[in-house]
C-alpha cells in the first residue's frame, strides 16, 4: 500500500508515453513522469519514490527528495500567500500549503517557519502546520539526567532556545549552556540536563564532566587532521577565540586537551598543539 507524503518502493506495471505507471495498491495506478524515470526502467522494476498530489490533486510520484516528509518537522520558507493560506518551498515542484487554520500566527512571504508536515485527514492532501503544540506529547516525559536525545531547535526565547526533544516534547536550552550559534530548524544531538518537578525539560548541548571531554575529543582530532596535524589555539588563547572556532567553553577545551595528552595522541608545543 502506497503511503502519501512518504517514500515508497513501488513496482512498475507499464511504461507509457508520459512515464512509468506504478502499482499504488489501494491508491490505484500512480504516474512517475518521464523526467524521473530511471534509465532502462521496465515493467517489473521496483523504484523508490515519494508520493504526493500535483497541482490538479492527482497522486504523482517523484524521485526528488522533499525537505521533509509527512510526520517530520522542518524550517521552510514562505514563497507565496493568498486567500487559501501560505505556501512553503519544500523542494518539490508544487509548494506546500499551510492553511490559515494551521498557522500559529499569520505567515509572511520571505520568512522561515518551523512547521510539521502532515496528511490532512479531511482533504487527504499533504499540508503543513506551525501550531506545533498539537503534535507534541501532553503527558510528562520520562528521561534520565544525561540521556542523549535528538533536538530540533524551535526558536529563541528570553531565556535561551526552545527545542523539540525526540519529536515528542518541548525542552529549553538556557543561554548559559549555549556555546555555538543556533538556528531555527537545526537538528542536532543534545542531552537532558534535568527534569523539573513541573514536567519541564532543561537541555544541554554537551555532556557534563567526562562525557563532555569525550564529546569534544573527536571534533578536536578532526580539526587537527584537517589542518596538517597542527592547531595554533592553546590554553593561553582567549575564551572568545576558542568558542568561535570550536563552539565550546575554554574549560571544555582545556579538559579535552588534557585528556588527549594523557592518551599520547597529541603533543603540546610552544605555539600550539601537534597531533602525534
Amino acid at each position: 500500500m502506497a503511503q502519501i507524503g512518504a517514500f515508497n518502493q513501488l513496482t512498475v506495471i507499464d511504461i507509457i508515453a508520459h512515464g512509468a505507471v506504478l502499482d499504488g495498491g489501494d491508491k490505484g495506478e500512480i504516474l512517475l513522469p518521464n523526467r524521473y524515470v530511471p534509465e532502462q526502467c521496465q515493467a517489473g522494476d521496483v523504484v523508490d519514490v515519494f508520493i504526493y498530489a500535483d497541482s490538479q490533486d492527482r497522486l504523482v510520484a517523484t524521485t526528488q527528495k522533499p525537505k521533509a516528509q509527512s510526520g517530520e518537522f522542518a524550517s521552510l520558507k514562505v514563497v507565496q500567500s493568498n486567500k487559501i493560506g501560505a505556501f512553503l518551498d519544500w523542494g518539490l515542484p508544487k509548494d506546500l500549503l499551510v492553511p490559515f487554520n494551521h498557522q500559529h500566527r499569520p505567515m509572511e512571504v520571505g520568512k522561515f517557519y518551523l512547521v510539521r508536515v502532515l496528511n490532512d485527514e479531511r482533504t487527504e492532501r499533504i499540508v503543513a502546520s506551525s501550531k506545533l503544540d498539537r503534535f507534541l506529547d501532553v503527558w510528562p516525559a520520562e528521561y534520565e539526567q544525561g540521556e542523549a536525545v535528538d533536538l530540533i531547535i524551535a526558536g529563541k526565547t528570553d531565556l535561551g532556545f526552545k527545542a523539540i526533544v525526540n519529536n515528542q516534547h518541548w525542552g529549553l536550552i538556557f543561554q548559559s549552556d549555549i556555546f555555538k550559534p543556533l538556528r531555527t530548524g537545526q537538528k542536532m544531538k543534545g542531552y537532558i540536563k534535568q527534569m523539573r518537578e513541573d514536567g519541564r525539560i532543561d537541555l544541554m548541548l554537551s555532556r557534563a564532566g567526562k562525557g563532555k571531554v569525550i564529546d569534544f575529543k573527536d571534533q578536536l582530532i578532526d580539526y587537527l587532521n584537517q589542518h596538517d596535524g597542527f592547531c595554533d589555539i592553546h590554553d593561553k588563547s582567549s575564551p572568545a577565540l576558542i568558542q568561535k572556532t570550536f563552539g565550546v567553553s575554554k574549560k571544555a577545551f582545556k579538559a579535552t586537551v588534557g585528556h588527549l595528552l594523557k592518551q599520547g595522541k597529541i603533543t603540546i608545543e610552544a605555539n600550539g598543539i601537534r597531533l602525534n
